[in-house]
């Protein structure tokens, strides 16, 4: 009776260990903001509540700073283990869901009113695509409306942006398309080489938003800008979908609504900020131009082919496009 008794002991035993095993876990997040920058508070805020809320089952281990290389390397690090997610810019694994191209179209949306509008009503499209690609989107901050940035001359037209040595980020493919349907051979480096690029000259012009100008030290070799938004851009807090599964359902959903949570505080702070960094810009002695009415009805044309080309090339799906000009009909009226 003792004998049998110590064996059920035993069984039960590592039943429990597996049972932590399986649902115990520390998630591995790598990210190019810096430490002590807002997103890392935030993210670090939201992770001590959910080791908290879930009694120490999960909890999160971050290498900011881009120690852990650019959005590429560590998607690389995400397939083969290594890390279980990102804070990422979001077109960074747009091979899991081409759809997310919807927010970078160019110069569709005009305004802040516009682009909110349209996210309440896309946002649970794009995540549930992403989750169709696999992978869970945990947050999602607005990083802002990029607009072209010269560190040699102005550029209201598109024959002045035939001129420059434009950057494009490395393995962007359609970003590279993009550029090259205005007539501009783009010049591809990764994020950490940009700054070194326009110090140089071998780059000297790029599209960002203010506050990614100002966090990147960007702005430091800007001398103008273009006053035309050209797309929008959003950073996400993604993971690996077979990683997150591998923890309870219920505290899945305590790191979805968390994290959430903390993406939408980011996202708040990043709407002001954009705003301060567009007075930081002009306030530091930077150019501000702006294309004539002629000129930007040359823009928009190039622009309309360049949108039109990601549908009928299938990187864009054309009942998605209809659903967001719809929307913005209806918010325009």
């Amino acid at each position: 009776m003792i004998k049998t008794f110590s064996h059920l002991t035993f069984y039960l035993l590592v039943i429990f260990l597996c049972s932590n095993t399986l649902y115990g876990k520390t998630f591995k997040f790598a990210s190019l903001s810096p430490e002590g920058s807002d997103w890392m508070q935030k993210m670090r805020s939201g992770a001590k509540e959910i080791n908290e809320r879930t009694e120490g089952r999960v909890k999160f281990k971050f290498y900011p700073g881009g120690v852990m290389g650019d959005d590429q390397a560590v998607l690389r690090k995400i397939r083969i283990g290594q890390l279980h997610g990102g804070a990422l810019a979001g077109g960074s694994i747009i091979k899991a869901n081409s759809d997310y191209r919807i927010f970078s179209l160019l110069l569709t949306y005009k305004n802040q009113g516009e682009i909110n509008y349209i996210r309440k009503h896309i946002d649970p499209i794009i995540k549930q695509g992403f989750e169709n690609g696999g992978f869970v989107i945990l947050g999602m901050a607005e990083s802002g409306f990029a607009y072209a940035m010269s560190s040699k001359a102005p550029i209201t037209a598109i024959e002045q942006l035939r001129q420059q040595k434009v950057w494009s980020p490395s393995n962007d493919r359609i970003s590279q398309e993009t550029l090259q349907s205005f007539g501009v051979t783009p010049i591809p480096l990764p994020y950490g080489d940009v700054l070194a690029g326009l110090q140089t000259g071998l780059i000297d012009t790029v599209a960002m938003s203010p506050i990614g100008a100002i966090a990147l030290q960007w702005y430091t070799q800007i001398k103008y800008i273009t006053d035309m938004p050209l797309l929008y851009s959003l950073g996400i807090l993604t993971i690996n979908q077979k990683a997150f599964k591998k923890i309870k359902p219920k505290d899945q959903i305590i790191v979805r609504e968390v994290m959430s949570k903390a993406f939408d505080a980011i996202e708040t702070t990043n709407r002001k900020n954009n705003l301060e960094a567009l007075d930081v810009l002009k306030n530091s002695g930077i150019e501000f131009v702006k294309p004539s009415e002629t000129e930007y009805s040359n823009w928009q044309q190039f622009a309309d082919k360049a949108n039109k080309n990601l549908v009928e090339s299938g990187n864009l799906d054309a009942k998605l496009v209809n659903k967001v000009q719809h929307l913005l009909n209806d918010y325009r009226k």
